[in-house]
């Protein structure tokens, strides 16, 4: 799906065709936005060429291939890759979207696989919002980035909501889906980190060179962003320690929980010894009926050895366990 907004003279137009845009891009006054959505790379990769004029490769870095946010300089128009996300609680599953803009000084065009929310807000906000068509193309840029920052807040905070629940849950019920949602966040956090490492150097890119195609005055929008994100990148940092010492806690409570186990059973040992030792011990034959003299002793002398041994063994280990300083 093509679709595009034109801003030109304080007027709005959504149903602008392809093969009006390169009227529209001649137009130094108006602001052209273009969103590829779902589109394959038939449709697609002739208008990038052909009517915007973009360089193959980075056509093709759009249009075929899986980045991680990056900014790359063209002179006349500004290619950069950033990276949506989407954090679903039910599995604890995090997963990037790419979104690809390219950004000239009367226009913008994004090109995504799959639905991006931000993208959607800001797309219904510039149709209802007066205000956008005042905008410059970088301040589209500012306000798809900003939207873009939400989302990871919100992610944020979802993570570290869940991993509050998960903490409950490890001292109310373990069990091992308690492991397997740990893992989990563990994953998402990573993830998390990886996208935001590298959208903070392009947004301090943004902030801080000069480029053609963002007025001077707008970098102080993508500081601000840039600002958000490094606190979000220290809030990743730590929620990913969090993870870490709730696996450890978890672990800690089962030991915790086994020992309990052990010692009831050390218990229950303890208490039937005694029983088991009257048992086994009067159920040895150890006498015969006295027919000679020598009969007597012969059933006598088991018995002593048996005694001894009973004495002796369990002394012997008492002194090594000792010995041993378990004692």
């Amino acid at each position: 799906m093509i679709r595009s907004l034109y801003f030109t003279q304080g007027k709005l137009r959504t149903d602008l065709e392809v093969d009006k845009f390169p009227e529209a891009l001649l137009d130094k006054k108006g602001i052209l936005w273009v969103d590829f959505e779902e589109t394959s790379i038939e449709t697609a990769e002739p208008i990038l060429r052909t009517v915007f004029g973009f360089h193959p490769l980075a056509v093709d870095d759009a249009l075929q291939e899986t980045h991680v946010p990056k900014l790359d300089d063209w002179g006349n128009y500004l290619y950069i890759v950033l990276q949506a996300i989407t954090f679903a609680r039910e599995d604890c599953n995090l997963e990037a979207l790419e979104l690809d803009v390219f950004l000239g000084k009367n226009y913008i065009v994004t090109h995504h696989d799959l639905p991006i929310p931000s993208v959607t807000r800001v797309w219904q906000a510039c149709q209802r919002d007066e205000r956008y068509q005042k905008m410059d193309a970088d301040h589209f840029l500012y306000k798809l980035i900003d939207e873009l920052a939400v989302d990871y807040m919100l992610t944020v905070e979802d993570m570290d909501e869940e991993i509050e629940w998960v903490e409950d849950q490890i001292f109310d019920r373990p069990s091992p889906d308690i492991v397997q949602r740990l893992f989990a966040l563990k994953r998402a956090s990573l993830h998390l980190r990886r996208a935001l490492s590298p959208l903070r150097e392009v947004l301090n890119k943004l902030a801080r060179d000069n480029f053609v195609v963002v007025d001077a005055a707008d970098r102080i929008y993508f500081r601000d962003i840039y600002d958000h994100l490094v606190r979000l990148h220290d809030i990743s940092e730590s929620l990913r320690d969090l993870v870490g010492g709730a696996l450890d806690t978890y672990l800690s409570v089962i030991n915790n929980r086994m020992n309990d186990i052990m010692k009831t059973l050390t218990v229950i040992t303890t208490l039937f010894m005694p029983i088991s030792f009257l048992a086994g011990f009067f159920g040895m034959n150890f006498f015969q009926p006295v027919v000679a003299p020598l009969a007597k002793w012969t059933g006598l002398l088991p018995f002593i050895l048996s005694v001894a041994i009973m004495l002796l063994l369990p002394t012997g280990m008492l002194l090594w366990i000792r010995r041993r300083g378990w004692m």
